[in-house]
């Protein structure tokens, strides 16, 4: 593949062959359940958590476990994102995603080939372990083979591909849910299987990421997987230079990698390492909790059972607005690397804001034609403004902050049942409020990222006076490869200083 593919299309024979399958399986399983709880032919499987034939206290009941069964993926990628804090980086990104990749078939067979809720449950959290892994490693793989230039687009296409997830999971369980029988649920179910397959034949053919290979020692393999990402020579001297610059930067921080050191170590004052934890955690609490996965995996049920539609035309209103999400998901893959992170978080934030408080006002008049076609229209307008745009750090953050990800993804999934059928639209302030925090937050304390490389943002952090000026100064970085080389020189100059201290000792 190396000696095949350098350069643009290595990267996108990465972007096909990992990242797309990859993030279809996270999003089309992440939705997957969602649409198919509604149908006749599953509750007669599942009896126990059968939400449209009983009512009252019985149904109150079974919507609890409801959300739980859905919720065991999440629960399941929660433990295999905190997995990657010791798999990622013993194993590598590959080996890493080829496991996640393999827990994800075993996972989806079982759920597919399920009679019971015990097994059902099973293959779910099987599922999710290997989700989670791959939704720490994979983002972590591509970024680190990726240009300063191009990260923010590459990362935004993580998002475009959940949203194809989603949206090939409704309009499949749309299709499907014409015929009868247990097949109504069993195809969509075993379709993502696909996904993963390609996964697992495929990552090996792709080369390792440069930065671990220079963080285990193996420099001459991460030349030569640098020179073929970036499509040169192995013996160009742009490629020696950015391999001098993660050699720099990870000899500052190579005692910072463990994560009990963030806790524990007198070192994380120098590396502000606890602020950029809560920078990792604040993101993702923010993602599941501005109310997207709300939309995502409970749309259909908004629909039906709370907008009184009819069931067809809540699953086709449901797969338009998933259909919308992906379309909607490209002007942050254009506008990423134009506007930068922060605004587009602080636009997306208000905005998704402005929806949710209108929900909270509409959905609070009952049977009202008017307002459930105002409400249909905000989902929408939700959808065109909630952001695809995460900011990622290495491993042992990731694992952890993505771990958080998948903590309030399962706290939203298994509440929403509950919460829809007890406290109706009140449900819909608490997304309102804490969107309103997302513009606030994003302005105060995260740095601009766009263009601008790993290692000196690295340095930002460690370096600014106080966490007030990370912001300001991340602002005035360099940026694209004018980064790379000014670590190059710092690298440079740091070995003359050592160098004439030697001969002065001496």
């Amino acid at each position: 593949m190396v000696a095949l593919f350098r350069g643009k299309a290595l990267s996108v024979a990465q972007a096909l062959l990992i990242v797309a399958p990859a993030f279809i399986v996270f999003g089309y399983n992440q939705s997957g359940l969602g649409p198919l709880a509604t149908l006749q032919s599953w509750v007669e499987v599942f009896p126990k958590i059968d939400t449209i034939n009983t009512s009252d206290a019985q149904r109150a009941q079974n919507s609890t476990g409801k959300g739980a069964v859905i919720g065991s993926f999440q629960l399941g990628a929660l433990f295999g994102a905190l997995s990657c804090t010791f798999l990622g980086d013993r194993l590598g990104r590959r080996k890493t995603i080829f496991l996640g990749g393999l827990l994800t078939i075993i996972g989806q067979v079982l759920q597919t080939a399920a009679y019971g809720l015990p097994q059902f449950v099973i293959g779910r959290i099987i599922l999710g372990l290997g989700v989670g892994q791959m939704s720490v490693a994979v983002p972590v793989w591509q970024s680190e083979c990726t240009s300063a230039k191009h990260r923010g687009q590459h990362v935004v296409v993580d998002g475009i591909c959940i949203c194809l997830g989603y949206v090939l999971c409704n309009w499949i369980d749309f299709g499907l849910s014409k015929i009868t029988g247990a097949l109504q649920w069993r195809i969509p179910l075993a379709v993502s299987i696909f996904f993963s397959v390609v996964v697992v034949f495929s990552i090996f053919l792709l080369p390792e990421s440069p930065r671990w290979l220079v963080r285990v020692g193996r420099i001459d393999e991460a030349t030569s997987s640098l020179a073929a990402y970036k499509g040169l020579p192995d013996d160009d001297e742009a490629v020696h230079m950015e391999i001098a610059g993660i050699e720099a930067s990870l000899e500052s921080t190579v005692n910072s990698a463990s994560i009990m050191e963030i806790f524990t170590s007198s070192k994380a004052d120098d590396e502000r390492l606890i602020y950029r934890f809560c920078l990792c955690v604040a993101l993702q609490f923010f993602q599941q909790m501005c109310g997207g996965n709300l939309i995502s995996t409970y749309v259909s049920t908004i629909f039906e059972e709370n907008l009184n539609m009819s069931s067809d035309l809540a699953r086709i209103l449901s797969s338009c607005a998933m259909t919308w999400k992906f379309i909607c998901s490209f002007i942050s893959f254009f506008a990423i690397d134009r506007l930068g992170r922060r605004k587009i978080f602080i636009i997306s934030g208000t905005g998704m804001s402005v929806c949710m408080t209108v929900l909270t006002i509409t959905n609070s008049f009952q049977d009202n034609k008017t307002a459930s076609i105002i409400s249909a229209v905000f989902i929408f307008l939700f959808q065109l403004v909630l952001p695809f745009a995460p900011m990622r750090l290495r491993v042992a953050m990731s694992a952890i902050s993505t771990g958080n990800h998948w903590l309030w993804n399962f706290v939203v999934v298994m509440v929403t049942p509950v919460a829809l059928d007890t406290i109706g639209y009140k449900y819909y302030i608490i997304y309102a409020v804490i969107s309103a925090c997302i513009p606030v937050s994003v302005y105060f304390f995260y740095p601009e990222t766009m263009n601008r490389n790993l290692e000196p943002l690295n340095h930002v952090f460690r370096d600014a006076p106080t966490a007030w000026d990370i912001v300001s100064m991340a602002r005035h970085l360099p940026q694209g490869e004018a980064a790379e080389v000014d670590v190059w020189k710092g690298t440079d100059e740091k070995a003359e200083m050592n160098e004439i201290e030697q001969k002065e000792n001496a």
